[in-house]
């Protein structure tokens, strides 16, 4: 009898972990959760371009280039795994009050973006985003400023490692997909079924620009730790600013300090860029 218990409870076992290995894709991002637009830019006052780039592999991206007057640089942001740019415009506002230019870019499948989303599918798609800059906006990589929040950041992370940016922002993030879904799912072998890596700590022993890690003590999806061992593998300089709040609420645009804090660095990298 009890070998029949055993049995039984090992092939539960091993049906649960083929679930996960075979859904992980719907674990990892979640593009139908707001496909419409929440609003535009011009609700927040802000002059906009909608813009389309086309990727390597023949996707077309939607996304929003917001303007600065007498800008002092340019900031490409990528976002997290839900929602899409109309989430972010407080962003595009933001770094407009500190004089930057802003694209935010949705990933295929998200928003009005072609596709479907994969790892490999939003490397290209930062790819895509990066060569618009340059060839569209004349946008050097000198005054580039990548800005990556939550999974964003692990695709923002990993353009910085190939092509030097001014800076690199890591907000609210991981140091890889398989560390956090071990600790989120414990009692199955993330490291062995996952395939996704969005490696964030492998990333950065390739990134030669000033780092910005910002994070959350009490970031309820993703834990503090991960902020803290991403800033001990980034290479000077760098810095860290501690946020509060929960993952989807401790926003670096919700308190004038942190603001400040962020145009403070930006700043910084512009005196130490070429």
């Amino acid at each position: 009898m009890v070998w029949k218990v055993a049995i039984f409870l090992v092939l539960g076992y091993a049906a649960i972990v083929g679930a996960v290995y075979l859904v992980q894709d719907s674990l990892v991002y979640f593009p139908n959760m707001a496909r419409e637009h929440a609003a535009t830019p011009a609700a927040f006052g802000l002059r906009y371009e909608d813009v389309s780039l086309a990727t390597e592999d023949h996707e077309t991206l939607h996304a929003w280039w917001v303007p600065a007057e007498r800008a002092r640089g340019t900031v490409l942001h990528f976002h997290g795994n839900a929602g899409n740019i109309s989430h972010r415009i407080e962003y595009a506002r933001m770094f407009r009050g500190l004089g930057y230019n802003t694209l935010l870019v949705d990933y295929r499948g998200y928003g009005k973006s072609t596709g479907t989303p994969s790892e490999e599918g939003t490397y290209r798609d930062a790819l895509a985003a990066r060569r618009w800059l340059l060839e569209t906006r004349a946008v050097r990589d000198a005054d580039l400023v990548v800005f990556g929040e939550s999974l964003g950041a692990a695709v923002g992370c990993w353009l910085a490692a190939r092509y030097t940016p001014r800076a690199l922002v890591l907000a609210s993030t991981f140091t890889s997909v398989p560390d956090l879904g071990a600790e989120v799912y414990g009692l199955l072998p993330v490291r062995l079924i996952s395939r996704f890596k969005y490696d964030t700590r492998e990333c950065l022993a390739g990134v030669k620009a000033p780092v910005l890690v910002l994070h959350s003590p009490r970031d309820d999806i993703i834990p503090f730790a991960h902020g803290e061992k991403l800033y001990a593998a980034a290479r000077e300089p760098k810095q860290f600013l501690e946020l509060d709040g929960g993952h989807n609420d401790g926003f670096v645009y919700t308190r004038p300090a942190w603001v400040e804090a962020l145009g403070g660095f930006l700043e910084r990298t512009a005196v130490s860029s070429p």
